[in-house]
């Protein structure tokens, strides 16, 4: 196979720099759009008039689409050439951010971040498989080592430059940043990057698998949503649960049959790689509590501005890409569990803090406890991926890269949309509990009405008004209070479940005992491997 593909460290010193360089700026812009927008949620939804319901989709559609197109990145750039896919790529990527800087309303920005994500999903893994393809074994670490700096720098300074842009320039900008970066990758990516000879994919698309699994997920995630809201009577809502439920058992048992899968459930067979997606999931559910929640405190509740904001989360970012190396280096001497598990337990504290933000709690303090989340993120989530690839066998890496990559993507959007259905559910309930105790019998709400009430008066209204406006004013900060209680118990909800990640963790099996799946026979080699995986598969043997 190897003489039909593009020969390994083949071009010239500069070319294959160049080439970095090209894939560096498509990466960069994907990761920087993931953390560049979640800092405009709160405007986005002044601006659109959306609650926080409507609004999640707009990081949910985003984040299902990427999930979508990771698995038939292999049979795209087996089908049209690396670099054809990686151009189309960057290009329908641009397209989609200036879109998202046209749209008039909520439901036009969703559907503007899906025609992003469909770019923005090819643009990671056809970008690794292109530095794989022109990088020597020798060279490939500080290739990936430079590729990496562009995955770092990006989330780190989103933030801030977020923040910076909501508060002194257009609120689009956030968008319209990626198209002169965009433009500049697609001239560069046609002019530098070369074509490998491909050899084309032999077997049959998986239709049935790519749709069931999209109509399954979507259904569910919809159902799930929107929480009590649900009226059970609405045929709409069991009929979309069944359909969900009906489509995941199709795909399930598709994958399971189908000669070239979408996606390999096989590699499931693998132990720790399965511990490895059960622990993934879980430490994204942890992180999304930040990454979600935070913004929506500190600009809703505190007052922040985005600027203010970005800088209170941007030492964290610093502090999650810092530990990364660091755990790395600790992984390679001693192994997973002896860094993931003081990992996860300081995430486990920085989120019981966390859950225990108040109106008052010192900005120092909460850039404090960030950056205590960031360092247990960043030693917890790389060891355990790369234990988990340690067990695949070297000719599955790329499905198990897919598999890994899409339930990354899959937990992300459960994430929000659970983040989301407790928050708005919890502070429904907790303000219907709170107004209740504003009688004429409570001595503490009649106080603070009275107050606010000569507040007013002095300020020109008449009694009437300013009773009024006491009561409305009282109401908000009811309605303040009962949202901020909610987000806390979103967040403390999560720390057990990191708890459970700890003893999955202490499962995980040693590097030594996890050899003998190369020879199950279920994973025996070139059993329906694709074109671009055995590529990626012999250049790392």
């Amino acid at each position: 196979m190897a003489e039909h593909d593009h020969q390994e460290g083949s071009g010239d010193g500069s070319y294959k720099w160049a080439a970095l360089f090209v894939v560096v700026i498509g990466t960069f812009m994907v990761m920087l759009d993931s953390s560049i927008v979640n800092i405009a949620i709160p405007k986005m939804m002044n601006v659109f008039g959306s609650d926080l319901d409507a609004v999640k989709w707009i990081l949910t559609g985003y984040t299902l689409t990427m999930g979508a197109v990771v698995p038939i990145t292999g049979f795209l750039s087996d089908t049209f050439g690396v670099k054809k896919l990686f151009i189309f790529a960057l290009s329908f990527f641009t397209v989609g951010s200036f879109l998202c800087g046209f749209a008039w309303s909520n439901n036009a920005m969703v559907v503007f971040r899906v025609i992003q994500a469909v770019g923005g999903g090819a643009i990671m893994p056809v970008g690794m498989t292109y530095i794989m393809q022109v990088f020597s074994v020798s060279e490939r670490g500080k290739a990936l080592g430079f590729w990496g700096i562009s995955a770092m720098a990006a989330p780190a300074i989103g933030p801030t430059l977020g923040g910076y842009i909501i508060q002194y320039m257009d609120w689009r900008f956030i968008f319209y940043v990626n198209v002169p970066i965009g433009i500049f990758g697609v001239i560069f990516a046609s002019i530098l990057l070369k074509d490998a000879p491909m050899k084309p994919f032999k077997g049959n698309f998986d239709y049935i698998g790519f749709f069931s699994s999209i109509a399954g997920i979507v259904s569910l995630l919809y159902v799930l949503g929107e929480g009590n809201t649900i009226d059970w009577t609405d045929v709409k809502f069991p009929l979309l649960l069944a359909f969900g439920c009906f489509s995941l058992l199709i795909f399930i048992v598709n994958e399971l049959m189908h000669p070239d899968p979408l996606l390999d459930l096989r590699v499931f067979k693998i132990y720790n790689f399965t511990l490895s997606q059960f622990i993934t999931g879980i430490t994204t559910l942890a992180m999304m509590g930040g990454i979600y929640v935070l913004p929506l405190f500190l600009q809703n509740l505190r007052g922040y501005t985005a600027m203010e904001t970005g800088l209170i989360l941007f030492p964290s970012a610093i502090a999650s890409g810092l530990m990364m190396p660091i755990s790395g280096a600790i992984f390679d001497k001693l192994g997973a569990k002896i860094v993931t598990v003081p990992g996860l337990i300081v995430l486990a504290y920085a989120t019981y803090k966390m859950s225990q933000f108040n109106l008052d709690t010192p900005a120092i303090t909460i850039t404090l406890i960030a950056c205590l989340r960031g360092i247990g993120l960043g030693l917890a989530m790389m060891p355990v991926n790369t234990a988990a690839m340690n067990a695949v066998p070297r000719h599955l890496y790329g499905k198990a890269t897919a598999l890994q990559t899409t339930v990354r993507n899959i937990m992300g959007a459960v994430a929000i949309t659970f983040m989301t259905t407790i928050i708005s559910n919890k502070s429904s309930l907790n303000y219907t509990r709170l107004t209740e105790q504003i009688t004429p019998f409570n001595q503490t709400s009649n106080y603070l009405a009275k107050v606010l009430q000569a507040v007013f008066m002095k300020s020109g209204l008449s009694q009437g008004n300013a009773q009024g406006s006491a009561f409305s004013t009282l109401g908000k900060i009811l309605y303040g209070q009962a949202y901020l209680d909610a987000m806390n118990y979103a967040v403390a909800l999560t720390v057990p479940a990191i708890f459970v990640a700890i003893i999955l963790v202490l499962l995980m099996k040693s590097s030594k005992k996890t050899k003998n799946t190369e020879n199950d026979p279920s994973l025996a080699k070139g059993a329906g491997v694709n074109g671009t995986e055995a590529r990626a598969a012999t250049a790392m043997e």
